[in-house]
């Protein structure tokens, strides 16, 4: 079991269940929500559970996609496609070490910020 919130706890969540390894993503609506690149890992919905929700709110973010962060520290803690049931992405920054787990690729590179470089060795997608 993971565990995990936000900065101030008003979202507090367990996952009973497998996370994916991560992926960076580089696009420019991951980097105005998060203030940089985003890192997001898998999960199935099922497996997710709220200790504590009374901060979580959920913002819609494109016209497939919502975000859900925590109203009162502003922590982005999820990223929900719209009509999928079965899974969503969390922000592995807001679990709790140790997590096992490793970043797997960066996506959308040609949308990264231009004050940085990607200097790891892994894979670097045009898309997802």
């Amino acid at each position: 079991m993971h565990k995990g919130q936000c900065e101030c706890g008003a979202v507090a969540f367990e996952i009973n269940g497998q996370i994916s390894d991560p992926s960076v993503c580089h696009c420019s609506q991951c980097r105005r929500i998060s203030g940089h690149a985003w890192a997001g890992a898998w999960i199935k919905q099922s497996e997710l559970s709220f200790t504590r929700k009374d901060g979580l709110k959920w913002y819609p973010s494109s016209k497939w996609a919502e975000r859900g962060f925590c109203q009162n520290c502003g922590s982005s803690l999820f990223y929900h496609l719209i009509g999928d049931d079965e899974r969503m992405s969390l922000a592995p920054g807001s679990l709790d070490n140790p997590t096992g787990l490793k970043l797997k690729r960066h996506i959308y590179v040609a949308d990264k910020g231009d004050y940085y470089d990607i200097s790891d060795d892994l894979p670097q997608l045009e898309e997802h």
